[in-house]
């Protein structure tokens, strides 16, 4: 059996302003106290794919850039979990500047499982 990457590269990201906009206006979301999770099913055949959007008012470009990369970890230690065909927008809350590595994980699970995006 092959071992599974877990590389995270960035044909997987969101990175067009439309496709945030899509995922915002037809997907369905989740709030939480550090995270809003929104997903949109797409019927393309691709794999999933994810963007993250982290706000001025978290703090300075250090702190937004910390809380991006933290987020873009998860994903890529969860991304066997998650379901193809489907685009994932996270966005930072302002707490989650203050928040440690695993509660921003525990969080975004718990939404991503409330959306169903993960596979049983």
């Amino acid at each position: 059996m092959p071992a599974k990457r877990f590389s995270f590269p960035k044909s997987r990201r969101l990175t067009q302003r439309s496709e945030f906009e899509r995922v915002k206006q037809n997907g369905g979301s989740q709030r939480g106290a550090l995270l809003v999770f929104s997903a949109l099913p797409v019927g393309n055949g691709e794999e999933f794919r994810a963007g993250f959007i982290t706000s001025r008012r978290l703090g300075s470009a250090v702190v937004r850039n910390r809380v991006r990369r933290r987020l873009r970890e998860i994903v890529r230690k969860h991304q066997h979990e998650i379901r193809d065909q489907v685009w994932i927008v996270t966005i930072a809350r302002a707490h989650a500047a203050r928040a440690t590595y695993r509660a921003l994980e525990d969080e975004w699970l718990r939404l991503a499982r409330r959306a169903s995006i993960l596979a049983p």
